[in-house]
C-alpha cells in the first residue's frame, strides 16, 4: 500500500473524539434541553461545537424577519465553524432539536488543535467539504424537486440512510412545522404527504418518534 493510500485509509478511520480529547484547556461539556438556544444570530462567534448526543437545528432570519431552517445536525457533527474563518458574529442561530450533550471548544483551542494535529485537520476539512456538498444538494433539491420528494429526502437524511453505519430505527419527534420550513412548503402539505407515506408503509409513528423505512427511497428515486 502506498503512503498516500495508507494516509487516506487512516483518515477515514480517524475518530474526531480522540483528537478532541487531546485539547486541554478551552473546551467543556455543555447540556441543552430540547428547544433551548445554543447561540443566536448576531452573537459573538467565539467557539465551535461538536455534537456528542442529540440533534441541533440551524436557522437563519432574513432582514424581513422570515426564518428558514438550514438543516438539522446530529451526533458526530460540528457547527459554528464560521468562527474559524474570521466570522466575528454568528450568521445564524442554533437550537437544540432534542435534548443535547455538546462539546464547546474555544476558537483559539480549536485553531491550535488544527495546526498541531494534521491528521485531524485533514478529517475536519473533509467534513466541511462534505457538508458544503450536502448544502448544494439541498439547494438543488429545493429548486428542482417536488415538495413530496424534498420531504422524503429530508426524512431519509434524518434517519441516516445513505450514510455509513446503521440507520436509526426512529427519528426523535420533529414537528411538521419544522419539516415544512426545511423543505419550503406549508404544514398542511407536509401533513398530507406524511399521511400518504404512512398509508403506503414508508413511515410509521411510535411512542418514541417516527420510524422511516428504506422503501421511502422509492419516492426520491421515482421520476
Amino acid at each position: 500500500m502506498t503512503s498516500a493510500s495508507a494516509s487516506a485509509k487512516k483518515g477515514r478511520n480517524l475518530d474526531p473524539r480522540s483528537f478532541l480529547a487531546m485539547i486541554g484547556e478551552g473546551k467543556k461539556d455543555v447540556v441543552f434541553a430540547q428547544k433551548q438556544t445554543v447561540f443566536t444570530q448576531g452573537d459573538a462567534a467565539d467557539s465551535i461545537f461538536y455534537i456528542q448526543e442529540g440533534k441541533v437545528r440551524l436557522t437563519v432570519v432574513s432582514k424581513a424577519g422570515k426564518e428558514a431552517t438550514l438543516g438539522i445536525l446530529t451526533e458526530g457533527e460540528f457547527f459554528g465553524e464560521g468562527s474559524l474563518a474570521g466570522q466575528a458574529l454568528r450568521m445564524g442561530s442554533a437550537t437544540a432539536a432534542t435534548d443535547c450533550e455538546l462539546l464547546r471548544i474555544d476558537k483559539k483551542a480549536m485553531m491550535d488543535a488544527l495546526h498541531r494535529e494534521h491528521d485531524f485537520s485533514d478529517v475536519f476539512v473533509a467534513y466541511l467539504l462534505a457538508r458544503n456538498i450536502r448544502y448544494e444538494e439541498d439547494l438543488v433539491d429545493q429548486l428542482f424537486n417536488s415538495s413530496e420528494k424534498r420531504l422524503a429526502r429530508v426524512l431519509l437524511l434524518l434517519a441516516h440512510f445513505g450514510k455509513e453505519g446503521v440507520p436509526e430505527a426512529v427519528i426523535p419527534k420533529i414537528s411538521q412545522e419544522t419539516l415544512a420550513e426545511m423543505i419550503g412548503t406549508t404544514r398542511s402539505r407536509v401533513s398530507f404527504f406524511m399521511n400518504r407515506f404512512r398509508k403506503l408503509g414508508f413511515v410509521n409513528y411510535g411512542g418514541d418518534g417516527l420510524q422511516v423505512h428504506s422503501s421511502l427511497l422509492s419516492v426520491v428515486l421515482h421520476d
